[in-house]
């Protein structure tokens, strides 16, 4: 239980407060309070049409072309400090990788030159339970390419083969 004896009654005070108990809020807060910034489209960069963040790249399906649809580059949920604290610290992905495999009750296998494959797919299961919550077995969404992508450049396949979104079985 946290205890706040600072200015409960700000506006700001109580939004802080909110968020240190559920930062994944952020994102419907940034959602909300968006400017009205121009459609996406074709960008001198390269940027696939279908990106709004301007941080997406290309992905080889439909249902896999999704942007996390913050309007400003810098708001991009992959380039967010809670990124880089929840998704992206190998020391915290072993551990999520621990309770996944206690809980399945599945060895933790990991064969020679496997450890980068095992923290991207720990690091796809934290961005879900971060931003959805646990789904369950055989519910899946589709992590937004810009996100994808950030996990795949800090854990990335050497050769460059990626499995990418299985859909639901």
């Amino acid at each position: 239980m946290h205890h706040f004896s600072v200015c409960v009654s700000s506006k700001t005070c109580i939004l802080e407060i909110c968020l240190a108990w559920d930062p994944s809020q952020m994102f419907d807060i940034m959602h909300l309070t968006a400017s009205d910034a121009p459609p996406a489209g074709p960008s001198l960069s390269g940027q696939p049409s279908w990106c709004v963040c301007a941080n997406c790249r290309e992905m080889p399906s439909d249902l896999e072309r999704k942007c996390c649809g913050q309007q400003q580059q810098q708001h991009c949920i992959s380039r967010l400090p809670h990124m880089g604290a929840y998704i992206l610290q190998e020391g915290v992905l072993r551990l999520a990788r621990r309770i996944w495999t206690d809980i399945q009750a599945v060895p933790d296998a990991v064969e020679a030159g496997e450890s980068n494959r095992q923290f991207r797919y720990a690091a796809y299961r934290q961005f879900v339970v971060w931003q959805y919550g646990a789904l369950g077995q055989g519910h899946r969404v589709v992590i937004p390419s810009c996100c994808v992508w950030t996990i795949r450049d800090r854990f990335p396949d050497p050769h460059g083969q990626y499995q990418g979104c299985v859909p639901q079985r």
